[in-house]
This record gives structure tokens, C-alpha cells and sequence, in this order.
């Protein structure tokens, strides 16, 4: 059996990602404070399993409850594959740094980068422990690589998920085991975080008209299309490149 653990499951590319899964006969573990009912109600007439964990990625307590539940639930059964996925993100506070609170700050940190490395750690112990392959998928972003006026925290968070990321994926092919640790950038998607980015006043973010552009002229890809794209790279576990930076711009 194959298994997906897939982070924000309630919408976006979450929820895509989530879907294609199900279709594929696997068993997905969603995680997200709210579910996405028409994701249980697609079993119903499909091969795969969806069961739902509520968990809120800024409080570090509840995240390390869920995911060593669920971690010990999928290594110890007859598994082919284990899929973690770190889709969920936030992109708020959107404003210059003077205008941070301490508050919006440690929430930030630790839904876009806290919380992935505490699962990465209990996955991959357990992975070593039992010989299952695991396979991590990380969301990331070009603003990773770029300074973006109004957009410091979330630059700094995709930055150090990156370099995490990438620092994982050394160790695992050092260490010479079955596991692998990717990269993943879906670029601009029609989401609820677009949404919230154009909805930014001009001095918060300096690049928000560019953003209403993207939308008027329909330069948004759907979230379902490039879920496929990830899905498609994942399905062949043996062809995944372990430590790749795979890029949606590359696929459509």
C-alpha cells in the first residue's frame, strides 16, 4: 500500500493534491484545521482512503502529536511508500518589517517552516527504523531566492524551508538510504492566498498591482493542473531525484 500525507487539505493545492491521490487508489492522510467533506465523499466511488487529522501548523504541540500518531500508524503496516507533503502556507503578515508583531511572526514561522521540519524529523526516524521508503514533497517558492518589498517574513520562511530541505536531502544520500527529499515550485495559482496578496495596500506591498494583473489577464494556473504535475513526478518514486528542485514552469 501507499500512503500521502498531505498538509492544507482544505483547499487549493491541497485539496487537488489530495483528489489525484484518492483516484489513484492511495490512502491519504489530510491535515488541516478545517476538512474538505467532498474529499471523504469521493471514496465512496474510488479506490483510495481519505481520513482527516485537524491540526493547527502554528502550535508546535499539536503538530508533534498528529504526526507521530499518524507515523506510527503507516510504519507499521505492509508499506510500499510513504509520501509526505508540505503543501500548507501561509504568505501573511504582508507589510514592511517595522510593521511585524511578535505574534504574526512565530505563527508564521512555524506553519511555513516550524512545522515541516518537526514532521520531517518523525517521518524520517521512523522511515530509517523500519526500512519503508519515504518520499517528502516541500512547496516552495521563487520568493526564496528573491527580496520582495512587504513580503520579508515569507522570504525568509521559503528561504529556510529551501535550505532545509536541501540540507535533508544531502544527509539522506550520505547516509545511503531509501529516501528522498524534493523541492517543489508551483509558481502562481489561482488560490485563496492570491486573494489575500491583492488585497494588500500599495504600501505594504509594492508589487501588488502586478498580482491583480496576473488575475485580470488570467495568468493564474489552476490549482488541479498543477497538482497533476507533482503527482506525476511522485508516482514514479524510483525516477524521483532525491534533493531536485522540480519547478511546474518545466511541465507546462
Amino acid at each position: 500500500m501507499k500512503y500521502a500525507v498531505i498538509t492544507g487539505t482544505s483547499r487549493g493545492l491541497g485539496a487537488s493534491l489530495a483528489k489525484l491521490c484518492i483516484e489513484q487508489g492511495m490512502h491519504v492522510f489530510g491535515i488541516s484545521r478545517k476538512m474538505d467533506s467532498s474529499l471523504k465523499k469521493m471514496t465512496e466511488s474510488l479506490p483510495g482512503t481519505y481520513e482527516h487529522h485537524a491540526c493547527n501548523l502554528a502550535n508546535a504541540e499539536q503538530v508533534e502529536k498528529v504526526f507521530s500518531t499518524i507515523a506510527e500508524q503507516l510504519f507499521k503496516r505492509k508499506t510500499a511508500y510513504v509520501y509526505l507533503i508540505h503543501n500548507a502556507g501561509v504568505v501573511n503578515p504582508i507589510d514592511t518589517s517595522d510593521k511585524h508583531t511578535m505574534e504574526a511572526i512565530n505563527s508564521h514561522m512555524h506553519v511555513n517552516l516550524i512545522a515541516p521540519m518537526i514532521t520531517t524529523s518523525l517521518f524520517l526516524n521512523k522511515a530509517q527504523k523500519t526500512d519503508i521508503p519515504l518520499i517528502i514533497a516541500t512547496v516552495t517558492s521563487g520568493a526564496a531566492d528573491r527580496s520582495v518589498y512587504g513580503w520579508s517574513a515569507y522570504s525568509a520562511s521559503k528561504a529556510g524551508l529551501n535550505r532545509f530541505t536541501e540540507s535533508v536531502a544531502l544527509e539522506q544520500a550520505q547516509l545511503k538510504t531509501k529516501n528522498k527529499v524534493i523541492l517543489f515550485d508551483p509558481s502562481i495559482m489561482d488560490t485563496e492566498m492570491q486573494s489575500e496578496i491583492r488585497s494588500s495596500s500599495k504600501e505594504a506591498f509594492q508589487d501588488v498591482e502586478q498580482f491583480k494583473q496576473y488575475k485580470t489577464e488570467n495568468q493564474l494556473r489552476n490549482t488541479d493542473a498543477v497538482a497533476e504535475v507533482l503527482t506525476s513526478i511522485l508516482f514514479k518514486p524510483e525516477q524521483v531525484i532525491n534533493g531536485k528542485y522540480y519547478s511546474v514552469k518545466d511541465f507546462l
